[in-house]
C-alpha cells in the first residue's frame, strides 16, 4: 500500500512544496525559515517513523506566523491525502512523554470531524526568536486539515521548549500507532458509520 502524499500550495505569503511518507524510517528534509520549526518537524518525522521532505518560503521577514499556520495545513493535507480511506487503520493513538521536567500527554482519534484541545502553560513568551504561541496555531491548522481530533495536555513543565518539543514528540508517536494498520482488521473502516 502506498501511503504517500505530495502537497503544494502557494500564497501571497508563502510556497510550500511537502512530500509525506506514512510508513518510512524517520528521515527528514526540512528548511521552513523557521529554525525551531525545522527542528521539531525533524523530531516529529524521527519519532513518528514518517519520511517528510519540506521546503517553505515564506515572509518571515513580517513575522513567522503565517510560515508555521501553512505549514501545520499542508501536513495535515498530507495526512488526510495519505491515508485514503482510512481502512484498516488503529484509528486511535496516545501517549505520555516526558522531557526533562516537562511531561505532556498526547491522544489521537482519526475520526474525519476536526477538533484540537490544547492546554499548556508557559511561562516565556519565545524559545529563541520562536514566539511559543505559534505552537498552538500550528496544531489547530494541523488537526484542521487533517480532520482528526488532537488532544494536548502538559501534565507538567516549566521548560518552554522542553514543553513544545515534548508536544511534537509525543504528538508524532500518537499519530504513529493510529496511522499503522491493524491486521485484525483486515481493511475495513474502523467506524460503525462506515466512513471516516
Amino acid at each position: 500500500m502506498n501511503r504517500q502524499a505530495a502537497i503544494e500550495r502557494k500564497t501571497a505569503e508563502t510556497d510550500i512544496r511537502l512530500f509525506l511518507d506514512l510508513d518510512g524510517s524517520g528521515n527528514s528534509s526540512i528548511d521552513s525559515g523557521v529554525g525551531f520549526l525545522d527542528h521539531m518537524l525533524t523530531l516529529f518525522a524521527k519519532h513518528g517513523r514518517f519520511d517528510l521532505e519540506l521546503t517553505c518560503k515564506g515572509d518571515t521577514n513580517v513575522d513567522d506566523h503565517h510560515s508555521v499556520e501553512d505549514i501545520g495545513i499542508c501536513l495535515g493535507e498530507a495526512f488526510g491525502k495519505a491515508l485514503g480511506d482510512k481502512a484498516g487503520i488503529r484509528r486511535y493513538g496516545d501517549c505520555i512523554l516526558p522531557m526533562d521536567e516537562a511531561l505532556i500527554l498526547t491522544a489521537v482519534d482519526i475520526s474525519g470531524r476536526a477538533h484540537l484541545s490544547y492546554e499548556a502553560k508557559m511561562r516565556a513568551k519565545k524559545v529563541g526568536t520562536f514566539d511559543v504561541e505559534l505552537a498552538e496555531e500550528f496544531w489547530t491548522a494541523f488537526a484542521r486539515a487533517a480532520k482528526l481530533a488532537l488532544h494536548i495536555k502538559q501534565l507538567d513543565g516549566r521548560n518552554a521548549h522542553h514543553i513544545i518539543e515534548g508536544q511534537f514528540k509525543s504528538a508524532a508517536r500518537s499519530l504513529r500507532t493510529a496511522v499503522s494498520t491493524d491486521p485484525a482488521l483486515a481493511g475495513e473502516i474502523p467506524s460503525t458509520k462506515g466512513l471516516l
